[in-house]
């Protein structure tokens, strides 16, 4: 019974995408069904063959062990942080990322990164029939993230029309940044995140092009020149020692921003429970947020007391970020069902929520003509929409695997 709810759950995600479609006439169904068949192949590959299940277990296993050589930074500048019966947040998964970060820039640097993208990109296109620049965005957002994709695609955005602009940032609320995977490895079961990556760009293909159906024409559809910030700006390419300067300042800017918004968003949400508590003390943010995604947890093939947990967790991570529920989920996760396990590790992989929006619709203002970034600011509420449904979307299909 459950697997057959699941199953609904899946159909019921689709559906939710079409009843808000823009234009419901110009949906390229063909696309659609293409994409949706490869990601079942897919999240049935990766975990239920042993080939798949070995390649997301190898690759997860390779970041837990990038982060391990990491600690030999840390231990040298912290000793007493590291290899404690306990490590903390800070130091199991923020400081990794300045080993992380500037490798995968390193390879962007000596032009590997951005050969494999493009080819990634131009096969995700030609299989699904979707628009160049928007297959390779899908991909370089898994690597980049989402602002430093958009900020390296600022020639593309100012050439195409305003309609393909909202296309792509709706795209960007439902990535993570490949910097971020040895972090989020420490606190979930790796192989869910590694298999969350691919589906979540095939899927934000997928819900973008029903909920804002874009016809591209051939004159149109073609890639402007990708290269680094000192190319886009005239200025050659930066002597390497400087590039890696900052990028490694800018691995340390990552970590405070984490750190800050991790801090002020789990204070605030406390406030607001207090708050709250005062009216009536069973009323909390948890219990709010649990009661409107409960339906959308249920669909997921779990049972009403599953579903009541599972929707809190998920309103959590809209409301505040990924990393609030990675810390609190994390040392209990054995306690839950491989399903439960699944579905919530894959929900979570991503940066769908409300400080996300405001960061795409900043990056969006420093690259984009203010009528554009006009567009972008009025369908807020299709951003937050695309973002949410990649993840039921994601979260869903593998659902129907892992039992």
């Amino acid at each position: 019974m459950y697997l057959l709810v699941n199953i609904i759950g899946v159909l019921v995600f689709l559906g939710i995408a079409v009843l808000f479609s823009k234009k419901k006439k110009e949906i390229n169904w063909r696309s659609v069904v293409i994409l949706t068949a490869i990601n079942f192949v897919l999240a049935w590959f990766l975990t239920q063959f042993p080939i798949g299940r070995g390649i997301v277990q190898a690759a997860a296993s390779g970041f837990v062990w990038l982060v391990d050589v990491a600690y030999v930074g840390i231990e040298f500048a912290l000793p007493s942080w590291v290899h404690v019966q306990n490590m903390d947040f800070v130091t199991a998964a923020l400081l990794p990322i300045l080993l992380v970060v500037p490798m995968f820039d390193i390879l962007t640097y000596i032009g590997i990164l951005p050969r494999l993208i493009k080819a990634i990109g131009r096969v995700l296109s030609f299989i699904s029939g979707q628009p160049k620049f928007e297959s390779f965005f899908a991909v370089e957002m898994m690597f980049l993230g989402n602002t430093e994709a958009l900020a390296v695609s600022s020639l593309q955005l100012k050439q195409m029309r305003v309609e393909r602009s909202l296309t792509l940032a709706m795209m960007s609320m439902s990535c993570i940044t490949a910097a971020m995977v040895g972090a989020y490895t420490k606190m979930m079961p790796g192989e869910y995140i590694l298999t969350a990556i691919p589906l979540n760009i095939i899927n934000a293909i997928v819900v973008t092009n029903i909920l804002n159906p874009v016809k591209v024409l051939p004159e149109e559809d073609t890639i402007a020149k990708i290269g680094s910030t000192s190319d886009r700006e005239g200025k050659g390419k930066e002597p390497f020692f400087s590039f890696l300067g900052n990028s490694i300042l800018g691995a340390g800017r990552l970590i405070l921003i984490i750190l800050a918004n991790v801090i002020a968003f789990v204070a605030l949400a406390a406030l607001v429970d207090k708050l709250l508590m005062l009216i009536n003390p069973w009323l909390t943010l948890s219990h709010i947020l649990g009661t409107i995604m409960f339906p959308f947890a249920w669909l997921m093939g779990l049972s009403s007391p599953e579903a009541f947990q599972f929707a809190q967790y998920m309103g959590t991570k809209l409301v505040m970020n990924e990393f609030v529920v990675m810390i609190g989920v994390g040392p209990i996760m054995d306690t839950f069902s491989p399903h439960f396990q699944a579905i919530l590790t894959v929900f979570i992989t991503s940066f769908a929520n409300f400080s996300t929006i405001g960061m795409i619709i900043g990056a969006f203002k420093g690259l984009v003509s203010e009528e554009k970034n006009e567009v972008i600011a009025k369908n807020v509420g299709y951003l937050l929409l695309s973002g949410i449904l990649v993840s039921l979307l994601s979260a869903g299909i593998v659902g129907l695997f892992v039992w």
